[in-house]
């Protein structure tokens, strides 16, 4: 089984607001950049939703390390999830979980994966999350601008 890293950060301007996710898929020394984004997003879906785009472009069952700034998404990959779904999508506090969707398409793209979950600092020089910070941040900006000139 091929083993990839991938590296994904997202950004909304305003929680909601326009965000954008960037995400690096690197193999055996190759590297390939995607994003995307919404006019209407959180920052927590865009974190996610990069990890899901990245999961969607491998072609076939890899181990993928999943490297992320995001702490949502990486406890509920390593933590969360299972008692999530044990509880029928409700959290430690009975209440139900946010972003049900996405987390339904994570598991749906993911379940051919073998998936380990890495938290880095944001910010902090690392240069993967640095560019993947820099996609997301773009496409948001991009989104933004494209929305005040058609106001």
């Amino acid at each position: 089984m091929k083993e990839i890293n991938l590296y994904s950060d997202g950004s909304s301007l305003g929680n909601p607001g326009p965000g954008g996710w960037g995400t690096i898929l690197e193999y055996n020394g190759k590297e390939k950049e995607l994003c995307g984004g919404e006019n209407n997003t959180t920052n927590n879906q865009m974190e996610l939703i990069g990890v899901i785009e990245g999961l969607k472009a491998l072609k076939e069952p890899c181990i993928v390390n999943v490297i992320s700034d995001s702490t949502y998404v990486v406890k509920a990959i390593n933590e969360w999830l299972d008692g999530w779904i044990k509880n029928n999508w409700k959290n430690s506090t009975k209440k139900p979980v946010k972003n049900l969707e996405l987390w339904k398409e994570y598991l749906k793209v993911s379940k051919i994966h073998k998936i380990n979950a890495f938290w880095v600092k944001g910010h902090a020089g690392h240069e993967h999350n640095e560019r993947c910070d820099i996609l997301a941040r773009t496409f948001a900006e991009n989104l933004k601008k494209q929305g005040e000139e058609n106001e």
